[in-house]
């Protein structure tokens, strides 16, 4: 499973990797706007929007590519290592086979974040 974090503070690009790693997932780390991001986003599984520490074009960009690739888009405001790992523990539950749940959510809200 794949993840792609947008936002975010640049000393916790290490910490959200390790965050990452421990659900079992690979990621990359966008907290500033690199030339052609469209393309370097690639076709993740999830999409982590950090809203309070991203450019507006850069969430208009990382909308647009999940739509095209069928990424599951999770907002969160706080871009703290808790929020991060909070985000993954409510998607995965979500997602989980014996929540009940069926789990395609395309766009969520992490209230708690």
């Amino acid at each position: 499973m794949s993840i792609v974090i947008v936002g975010g503070h640049d000393r916790m690009h290490c910490r959200y990797k390790e965050i990452c790693k421990k659900y079992g997932c690979k990621c990359k780390v966008f907290t500033q706007c690199p030339g052609d991001f469209k393309n370097k986003i690639g076709s993740p599984n999830i999409m982590i929007l950090f809203t309070g520490t991203v450019a507006h074009k850069m969430v208009t960009v990382a909308e647009a590519r999940a739509k095209q690739t069928g990424a599951d888009i999770l907002l969160c405001h706080s871009s703290s290592a808790f929020a991060l790992n909070d985000a993954l523990s409510s998607y995965f539950s979500e997602k989980s086979p014996n929540s009940g749940k069926t789990g395609a959510f395309k766009r969520a809200q992490i209230s708690d974040c």
